[in-house]
């Protein structure tokens, strides 16, 4: 089974220059946590990866000034883990949706996925 949460969108500080932790950027967060479900049908909240808190675990790191995105993708992906041990692989992307690069068209990212 797997648990998607996509395009989730976040105002955060998160950068290496004194601009981004001064103003900020626009960033778009997609997850995805693969479990084996120990019911053949789920029918209860209790038996799945509740994505409701996924997305707090994930607005709050968002929170959390960090230089790097990829600190913040693998503290994410960590907090996944303590909270759902029944994650068997878990993916996250983040996006800096208007990286502070003169004349760049685009965004940059980085996407890490653990498994285990």
């Amino acid at each position: 089974m797997t648990i998607e949460l996509k395009a989730l969108r976040f105002h955060a500080f998160h950068g290496l220059y004194p601009e981004e932790k001064k103003i900020g950027n626009a960033f778009e967060v997609t997850l995805w946590v693969d479990y084996i479900p120990a019911e053949k049908i789920i029918t209860h909240i209790d038996n799945t990866v509740n994505y409701a808190q996924l997305h707090a675990l994930i607005k709050a790191a968002m929170q959390q000034p960090r230089e790097l995105l990829e600190t913040v993708a693998m503290e994410i992906i960590e907090s996944i883990y303590d909270r759902f041990p029944q994650i068997k692989k878990a993916a996250i992307e983040i996006i800096k949706l208007h990286p502070p690069i003169s004349q760049f068209v685009g965004s940059v990212g980085v996407k890490y996925e653990k498994e285990g």
